[in-house]
């Protein structure tokens, strides 16, 4: 994917009045890795040169993925006939659950084998292994290669599963916060008026997408501390806007 020039810029910290500028807190490529893994509802899996989409819920268990499938799916007849697993290539799509432009926020390539574990309990559909051999994962920022034992290391964002439904909610219901959030924000990069989006967010902060006319900017606003879980992150967008709250609105030409 190749962005707009604009939107090839670093993604921004905003730092709270009080706060000295630091390094940016987000989630290393394994943990968004697994976090995006955990998130999905559906993967396309490519074997034998074909591709198979299952509509699955994925649970990661360190570098071991598992899967669904249905009993006589021709993926499941091609992994039961390999003792040492079926080479597959994971391909998965990371779409933001809010509308804005250039909604794919990273593409994830992940290779490895797969291997029968047990029948479901439906008596239809069967339980897969994947053991993850390496991944590689690419976003408008850049391309990071890991390997199973990188994933392994690495534990999911706690918010993955509810970020979908947490942006949505922020975008839909919350407007006026989200106005008062871009005091955070560099007031140079708010000169042409964009429209404001919520586009990511995970236990260290929120990312903000700044939608301009002629491309588009993407600012990490960094959480005091980490949310564990939904309810703190609720906790940690109101001290953002607390502490957005005591800045003067910038005035722009």
């Amino acid at each position: 994917m190749s962005p707009h020039p604009l939107d090839a810029e670093t993604a921004a910290t905003a730092a709270t009045p009080e706060a000295p500028e630091t390094e940016v807190a987000e989630p290393s490529a394994a943990e968004r890795i697994g976090s995006l893994l955990t998130a999905t509802s559906s993967v396309v899996l490519r074997a034998c040169g074909e591709h198979h989409e299952l509509t699955t819920a994925v649970s990661v268990h360190g570098s071991r993925l598992r899967l669904r499938a249905p009993l006589d799916a021709p993926l499941t007849v091609a992994a039961a006939r390999e003792q040492d697993g079926l080479a597959v290539v994971l391909d998965l799509t990371d779409i933001a659950p809010v509308a804005v432009r250039d909604r794919v926020r990273g593409r994830l390539t992940l290779a490895g084998r797969l291997h029968l574990a047990h029948l479901a309990d439906d008596g239809l559909s069967v339980h897969l292994r994947l053991d993850v051999a390496h991944a590689v994962l690419s976003t408008p920022y850049g391309t990071t290669a890991i390997t199973g034992a990188d994933l392994a290391a690495a534990a999911p964002d706690p918010l993955a599963r509810y970020e979908a439904g947490l942006l949505t909610h922020l975008a839909d219901g919350h407007p006026d916060a989200l106005a008062v959030l871009t005091r955070l924000i560099d007031p140079a990069l708010l000169a042409a008026h964009p429209a404001v989006r919520p586009l990511a967010l995970d236990r260290y902060g929120l990312v903000l997408r700044l939608d301009h006319p002629h491309g588009h900017r993407d600012v990490r606003l960094v959480f005091p501390e980490p949310a564990r879980d939904a309810d703190e992150f609720g906790h940690r967008v109101h001290q953002l806007v607390a502490a957005a709250e005591q800045v003067l609105p910038a005035r722009h030409s």
